[in-house]
């Protein structure tokens, strides 16, 4: 277009050309149905480019010619999810599915929200094989996107789903004001062979299955890498929504709820405008989302499992990998009655395809050394490609399971690995056993350090007694003291401690609090920003509540609730060190064996030393919110709003620690609901149930009794 046109012309023909592109992207990359030609679909952008050359200031994030990536990035930021990334219990059998379903459906007759004998109404969906991500936009414009992680926190992968030609940059239609969409990146099979054919012929590396080449394409520091890889999106679920205008159902389409039910303000579904799960994916469609049409209504356990043999019997004509069916009830308000149990909804359940087996030669047997000394063999394997993987390495549990399957070095042996499951070695094939085999014997010293290497006569585990001496305990001790459970030192991950400890820096847990911003920058894939953003966490993490030190140290036997049982119990670490078994049994829960192991941690002198050197480095705990007994035992408790104090975690925790049940939703079995500020519908139920509603001042005087 001449350079005389005018600036009103100019940006109709760029919006113009601008929905005409991502209008045939959706048509492509979504709907598998192209209506141009490439060469047509390449003159249409290399018009928008030239324009966009010419007026660079007409420019605009949401222009396709913006997709082509940018600059590398230096490293991934962290983004916290604002709804948790949830992962699904898995069932494996016809039984897991209709034990799934009872569960599912006893509950909602018990809450009146099922009828007799109505069966629960679930939406089927594949289970994509590719990696979780969540995209979130604001006032219809991508913002952001990560990457599952831990759940909470995930890495930040804007810059490289933008690339993305199935990912619209802009959501079409009615869109709210922020919308979190959940779902999965994968790469169709014919496009990760010609990527293998185009990596083979350039001399690079290839890709030994879709998910791994999806995974490693999206994880590249330089976004004109992923730009260049094909691949997908599809969108499955949804995390923070705001604004959203309700929905009504189309008519001719009842369902058992016909409304959106309005969802507590610490719900998945809060701000969700449809009434079911179906509604939603629908809803997703009209704003350009890409959505898997293969998805189903169903009802009850048969239905579900119709479902999964037709899936079972046609996925390898699928143009993606998958590995099972994911199955979730339709009704948003019943899935607000089912609730989570840990990390999983009880309203939803991946259904896994069967374990892939293989046989291979057992090559050799090597030891693993884990962060309590125990000694965990592992199958080295001739390369065999198994469940969509070339697995070398094999666990074989431990030295009675090996005599009990009479593995052998030399042996032909079955591999046998289900979805992410590590691969096990299932037994071997004894009709093709050399001669001059021989049974297995646990090695007498351990191969990191040399130390003695016992069983005791009780436990089926051998292990290795060097303790901290042994670089291998010390590495999966400081991770695990790391953890967000423990001292959540965020920024030590186990490549970073793997480099501390080798290169002898940190020799026990009190080392880390004397690390230094100016040596930590010169370990690899650091830099200043991270090294300073480490040691401001160590300094956090130099006042934590005693019952995370305590679980910090990694003894033997000592969990989470135990750790925080003894916290309460003697109210210093300097009196849990000096207790004698006697008085440790009279900590809730703590039977002879913990107190056993609690007493021979301490006796340790290395143990003691490591101790002395946390308060040396400063390190002060906070006092536990007091001792609880069984005050709550039998009683269902819910958490609504926001507590003064008190995170939703840690109010958990004291539920759990004063014999007591967390649930995520309001029912006539529910005891009392603790609530704070900005507590929603769940606060309105327990009023209208008559259900006693606490305030945190007064859930902690309740803790106290006993």
């Amino acid at each position: 277009m001449s350079s005389n046109a005018t600036p009103a012309d100019l940006q109709d023909k760029l919006k113009a050309l601008r929905q005409t592109i991502e209008q045939h992207n959706h048509l492509y990359y979504v709907l598998d149905e192209p209506q141009v030609s490439d060469a047509e679909y390449d003159r249409l952008m290399a018009q928008l480019q030239a324009i966009e050359a010419e007026h660079p200031d007409l420019i605009v994030p949401e222009s396709p010619t913006q997709r082509v990536g940018a600059a590398p990035l230096p490293a991934f930021d962290s983004v916290r999810h604002a709804r948790p990334m949830r992962s699904l219990g898995n069932g494996f059998t016809d039984e897991d599915v209709f034990a799934f379903d009872k569960r599912v459906a006893d509950t909602l007759r018990d809450s009146g929200l099922l009828k007799g004998d109505e069966l629960v109404e679930y939406m089927a969906e594949f289970k994509f094989d590719g990696l979780a991500i969540s995209l979130r936009y604001e006032q219809g414009l991508l913002v952001q996107a990560a990457t599952r992680g831990d759940g909470q926190v995930g890495e930040g992968v804007t810059s490289n789903i933008r690339t993305l030609r199935s990912v619209p940059l802009k959501l079409k239609g009615e869109y709210p004001a922020v919308l979190e969409v959940r779902g999965e990146v994968l790469i169709n099979r014919a496009d990760f062979e010609r990527l293998n054919r185009d990596q083979q012929a350039r001399g690079d590396k290839v890709f030994v299955n879709p998910r791994n080449a999806a995974a490693g394409s999206l994880r590249q520091l330089d976004p004109r890498i992923t730009a260049r890889r094909p691949l997908r999106f599809f969108a499955y679920g949804w995390g923070e929504i705001i604004g959203a205008r309700p929905r009504t159902v189309p008519s001719g389409q009842p369902g058992l709820f016909d409304e959106a039910v309005p969802a507590a303000n610490d719900s998945d579904n809060e701000g969700a405008p449809c009434a079911t799960h179906a509604q939603m994916l629908d809803w997703f469609e009209t704003m350009g989302l890409p959505v898997n049409r293969d998805r189903r209504l169903l009802k009850g356990a048969k239905g579900l499992l119709e479902y999964y043999a037709q899936t079972g019997a046609r996925r390898l004509q699928l143009p993606f990998d998958i590995d099972g069916v994911v199955y979730k009830v339709n009704s948003l308000a019943a899935q607000e009655v089912l609730g989570y149990v840990a990390r999983a909804p009880r309203f939803a359940m991946a259904h896994k395809f069967p374990a892939q087996e293989e046989t291979t030669l057992l090559v050799g047997i090597d030891v693993q050394v884990g962060r309590t000394g125990a000694i965990t063999p592992v199958a080295r394997l001739k390369p065999v490609f198994v469940g969509g993987v070339t697995v070398t390495n094999a666990t074989l549990h431990n030295e009675d399971e090996i005599r009990r399957k009479d593995v052998r070095v030399g042996d032909t042996v079955i591999v046998r690995r289900a979805g992410d499951v590590i691969p096990e070695v299932v037994g071997p094939v004894l009709d093709l056993r050399p001669e001059g085999t021989s049974l297995y014997v646990v090695p007498t010293q351990c191969p990191v350090c040399g130390s003695a290497i016992e069983r005791l006569e009780d436990e089926a585990i051998s292990r290795c007694t060097g303790g901290l001496f042994c670089a291998a305990q010390r590495k999966q001790s400081l991770t695990h003291a790391a953890g967000r459970k423990a001292l959540d030192i965020e920024g030590l991950g186990e490549k970073l401690v793997d480099q501390l400890v080798d290169s002898g820096r940190i020799k026990s847990l009190a080392d880390l609090f004397s690390l230094r911003v100016e040596e930590l920058a010169l370990y690899e894939r650091m830099g200043r920003k991270s090294a300073e953003n480490l040691v401001a966490a160590l300094d956090k993490a130099r006042h934590p509540v005693l019952g995370r030190l305590v679980f910090a140290l990694g003894i033997r036997h000592v969990g989470e609730t135990t750790a925080r049982d003894l916290a309460r119990h003697f109210g210093s670490l300097t009196a849990i060190m000096a207790a004698d078994e006697e008085a440790l049994l009279a900590v809730n829960d703590v039977g002879p064996v913990v107190a056993r192991s609690i007493r021979h941690f301490f006796e340790e002198q290395h143990n003691r030393d490591v101790v002395h050197a946390l308060e040396a480095a400063g390190v002060d705990p906070r006092p536990e919110s007091g001792p609880i007994g069984q005050a709550l035992a039998g009683k269902t408790l819910v958490i609504t709003g926001t507590l003064p104090t008190l995170t939703r975690d840690e109010a958990t925790r004291m539920i759990l620690s004063a014999g007591g049940k967390v649930s995520g939703s309001v029912s006539k079995k529910t005891a009392y609901v603790v609530a704070g500020e900005e507590a929603g519908s769940k606060l309105v139920k327990a009023q209208e149930l008559g259900i006693t509603v606490l305030d945190e001042a007064a859930f902690l005087a309740m803790l106290e009794q006993d």
